[in-house]
């Protein structure tokens, strides 16, 4: 197959999908990883696709759920920084919730030290809390999606009603000021759609690439969101939306 037909094919598969491996590309097309890689840096080159460790993505479609293997490594820099940024509102005592998102898992790696309480539906937040000490942690139980390794459905959504918390840390799949914050899974939404009333203050916490973008599903406004934590600074009409809607600033990025 000519390399060109082949990248055009990968394009279709991606186009479907919206993430990819680099292995499953490597089993399709018969041909090494490295021939891969080169075809998707290619496309990255065109500005067709995102490359992160493993794999690709695009931001494009309303139903875009990315692989977790892929959105792991996806902007890793940027969520470091978000995590970073939000425990400037996080304190000993606090009891938190943490979503099943690549974001909150970054911020569960830098609670070092913090006495807590902790609440999540993530098997990745459970694994990598499980052995501290200061940190009481709970999880809601409920039905387990390994796709994104959460747990989901009316269990979940029973068993956190009868939670209420100090603060929510969650993220979305896409943020617009036309459309509110919106995601692409029904199952992870109506989980962040319970946090609005189960927390007394809610942080959303979304990279760059989430915003001015619609997804599947929406989730709120931003009338019940205490703050958003981001990566990059924002421009002057973001900023006034979000103080017209009483929401808190936080940028982890330098002035």
């Amino acid at each position: 197959m000519l390399a060109v037909t082949r990248k055009a094919k990968i394009k279709d598969i991606i186009l479907e999908k919206k993430s990819v491996t680099v292995t499953e590309l490597s089993k399709i097309f018969s041909v090494t990883e490295e021939t891969i890689r080169r075809d998707l840096k290619q496309l990255e080159d065109d500005g067709f696709l995102t490359r992160t460790y493993g794999g690709a993505f695009i931001q494009d479609g309303v139903e875009n759920n990315v692989e977790l293997t892929i959105r792991e490594t996806a902007y890793m820099e940027s969520k470091q920084a978000i995590a970073k940024k939000c425990l400037s509102v996080i304190h000993n005592g606090d009891s938190i919730f943490l979503d099943a998102s690549t974001t909150s898992l970054q911020l569960a790696k830098a609670l070092q030290g913090m006495r807590l309480t902790v609440v999540t539906n993530s098997l990745l937040i459970i694994n990598e809390l499980y052995d501290k000490e200061d940190i009481r942690l709970i999880s809601i139980g409920g039905s387990y999606t390994p796709r994104d390794k959460a747990f989901v459905g009316n269990t979940a959504i029973r068993n956190l009603e009868s939670f209420y918390l100090d603060k929510t840390f969650m993220s979305c799949r896409s943020v617009s000021m036309e459309h509110g914050i919106t995601d692409s899974n029904e199952a992870i939404a109506a989980i962040r759609q319970t946090l609005m009333t189960r927390s007394n203050h809610v942080y959303l916490i979304a990279d760059h690439s989430k915003f001015d973008k619609t997804s599947f599903i929406r989730i709120s406004g931003f009338e019940t969101i205490k703050g958003l934590v981001t990566d990059k600074q924002m421009n002057e009409q973001w900023r006034e939306y979000l103080l017209k809607n009483n929401v808190e600033l936080l940028e982890a990025a330098e002035a």
